[in-house]
């Protein structure tokens, strides 16, 4: 706690410490902050009025701050407004929790900030529930700090510049390309950088995990895209299978189990041909081979048709 008589009668501190205390979501009390800054109450009426003053000028609303008769007491009017609510941080953090996409490090500075988010009244509940679950948090191996890694990536694509980089393939050795990156992408635990070769031996995308990126370096030299060229990433997402990349194809495929709903969530290309006594008749696009090692782990509740 600050020492009050380092701040008799200095006003900016007075404004700064209520537009804190307003934004938190806490109730002003006159006398109490009279009491606190050791000035009249008439003084912080006007303290009061300077702030209405101020958000009405950067906000556009000339009633932000209110006064509530029955406990004598002002709080900001949309104060609610500015605060995340248990329910919109709880699934989000599950979705963290769930994806196990970062180190312990990384996933609780995003956690905490997001508690903080969270108005004072709900700050202790969701903070209960939340570091229960991550106690027991298991991240994955590599166990690398991503979120430099993946600015990093970010600014070479919207720069659109060639990369230099030095990658670990899955039977550990390590390999430098120079690549073209046009997106990022999260899938099945792990971010993956989308690329083309720089020395164009590959029409197709290549698909790199970010993990196991090592070392990037720009180039200085910079591509263009056409607008009708330009990479899709969203399109990309909904046609490639456990990241597997290679020509686009069309897959059909006969499907008889009893839930359509998870062939049409986890293929989000697929299209229902035809429906015969209870087996769906399907096509889907996508990249490579990962569709077929998808479908075949259906079981006998799969039978591809065209390939």
């Amino acid at each position: 706690m600050f020492d009050r008589l380092n701040f008799k009668n200095e006003k900016s501190f007075r404004l700064i410490n209520m537009y804190e205390r307003l934004n938190k979501g806490e109730i002003l009390f006159k006398a109490d902050l009279a009491n606190l800054f050791c000035v009249s109450e008439k003084t912080m009426l006007r303290d009061i009025s300077d702030l209405r003053t101020y958000y009405a000028n950067t906000t556009g609303n000339s009633e932000s701050i209110l006064y509530d008769k029955k406990i004598n007491g002002y709080y900001l009017a949309e104060r609610n407004n500015h605060w995340m609510t248990n329910q919109e941080i709880l699934p989000i953090c599950k979705i963290l929790l769930e994806s196990r996409a970062f180190n312990k490090k990384e996933l609780h500075q995003v956690i905490n900030k997001l508690l903080l988010l969270a108005s004072p009244s709900d700050n202790k509940e969701i903070k209960g529930i939340i570091n229960k679950e991550l106690f027991y948090y298991v991240p994955l191996k590599h166990d690398r700090d991503l979120f430099p890694l993946l600015w990093e990536l970010t600014l070479f694509i919207n720069r659109k510049e060639y990369i230099s980089i030095s990658y670990t393939r899955r039977d550990g050795t390590d390999r430098k390309h120079e690549i073209k990156p046009v997106a990022l992408i999260f899938s099945e635990y792990y971010f993956y950088v989308i690329a083309y070769m720089a020395d164009e031996t590959k029409q197709d995308p290549t698909v790199f995990r970010v993990d196991r990126v090592k070392s990037i370096s720009g180039t200085g030299k910079h591509f263009k895209t056409p607008y009708g060229d330009m990479f899709n990433d969203g399109e990309f997402r909904k046609r490639v299978q456990f990241m597997f990349t290679g020509k686009l194809k069309k897959v059909k495929f006969a499907y008889s189990g009893t839930s359509i709903e998870s062939i049409l969530d986890r293929l989000p290309t697929a299209e229902i041909i035809s429906v015969d006594d209870g087996v769906y008749t399907i096509t889907a696009e996508s990249y490579g081979d990962g569709i077929d090692m998808w479908l075949r782990a259906q079981g006998d509740k799969v039978k591809i048709i065209e390939n």
